[in-house]
C-alpha cells in the first residue's frame, strides 16, 4: 500500500487517505476513536472527493452521514473504505468488468444486448476485484472489525456487485446496501439468480431502494419481483428493506439525500 495524498472534508475531523494498492486506487476515512464497525463503498470515486466524483462535485458526503447517523445512535462513527473502478479512456469498461456478477453471466445469465451489444463474460473479473477487497484492502486498512459489524454499499452496478459479494463471501459481512440496483442488465434472470444466491435471512441483512427519474424510472419492475422473491426466501421487515424515492435519479446526489436511512438500517441493528 503506497499513500498518495490525503483529503480534508467539510465538517468530518481528520483526513480521507488515498491509497495505491498495486494499481487500485483506495479511499478510506477512519474515526478517531477505535472503529467498531466497517462500511466498503463501491465506486470509491464518489464517496468523499469531488474532485474525482462523475458528477463533478456531487458525492455521497458518506462520512457525514455515518457521523450523524452514529451520534444519534451513541457509537462510534464506521471506518470507511471507498474501492475505486477501474474504468480509464483505454479501457472505459473497467467498471462494468469489476461490478458485474460474473459467475451469473459465466453460467448463462443473458446480459441486455441493447445496451451492451459486444459484452463478453469472459473478460469480467468482478471475483478478484472482491477477493482483493476482503483478502487485503480490509486486513490493511481496518484489521480485526468483525463481519457482524460490517457493511457493503453500492449503485447501479455497485448495487449488484454488492448483492453478488453477500452471495459469494457471506462470512465477510452481514449487511447489504444496494442502492439503485441495475435489474436491467440482466433482466428478470438476474434478479432471480441473484435473489436465489443470498445468504439466509437469518444472518443477513438486505437493503434495496431506487427512485423514479432517469434510469431509475425502469427498475420498479424488476424491483417488484425481487421484493417478491425476498419475501419467499423469509425476509423479514427486520432484515430487508426495500424503498422507492419519488422523484429521485440515479446519481451521487439522489443517493446522498437519503444515505442516512440506509445507513441507520445497518448500524441500528
Amino acid at each position: 500500500m503506497k499513500e498518495i495524498k490525503r483529503i480534508q472534508i467539510r465538517g468530518v475531523a481528520g483526513d480521507v487517505k488515498r491509497v495505491d494498492f498495486d494499481g487500485r486506487i483506495v479511499d478510506f476515512w477512519l474515526p478517531k476513536e477505535p472503529a467498531t464497525h466497517l462500511l466498503i463503498a463501491h465506486d470509491g470515486q464518489n464517496v468523499f472527493d469531488g474532485h474525482t466524483s462523475t458528477h463533478r462535485g456531487q458525492t455521497w458526503k458518506m462520512a457525514q452521514s455515518a457521523n450523524r447517523v452514529s451520534s444519534e445512535l451513541g457509537i462510534t462513527a464506521p471506518a470507511i473504505i471507498g474501492v475505486w473502478h477501474s474504468s480509464t479512456k483505454e479501457d472505459p469498461w473497467g467498471r462494468a468488468k469489476d461490478l458485474v456478477p460474473e459467475k451469473y453471466f459465466r453460467d448463462g445469465v443473458r446480459v441486455d444486448k441493447d445496451s451492451v451489444p459486444n459484452f463478453d463474460p469472459q473478460l469480467l473479473h468482478g471475483d478478484t476485484y472482491l477477493r482483493s477487497i476482503f483478502e487485503e484492502y480490509v486486513q490493511t486498512i481496518a484489521p480485526g472489525i468483525s463481519p457482524s459489524c460490517t457493511a457493503m454499499i453500492g449503485s447501479s452496478m455497485g448495487a449488484l456487485a454488492t448483492l453478488y459479494a453477500v452471495a459469494q463471501f457471506p462470512d465477510k459481512f452481514t449487511t447489504a446496501l444496494a442502492l439503485s440496483t441495475h435489474w436491467p442488465f440482466g433482466g428478470n434472470e438476474l434478479v432471480e439468480r441473484t435473489i436465489q444466491e443470498l445468504p439466509t435471512p437469518s444472518t443477513h441483512k438486505i437493503w434495496m431502494s431506487h427512485g423514479t427519474k432517469g434510469l431509475d424510472g425502469a427498475y420498479a419492475p424488476f424491483q417488484h419481483l425481487a421484493d417478491k422473491l425476498m419475501r419467499e426466501r423469509g425476509y423479514l421487515p427486520h432484515n430487508f428493506v426495500s424503498k422507492t424515492y419519488e422523484r429521485s435519479g440515479h446519481n451521487e446526489r439522489s443517493w446522498a439525500k437519503y444515505l442516512d436511512q440506509p445507513i441507520r438500517f445497518w448500524l441500528s441493528s
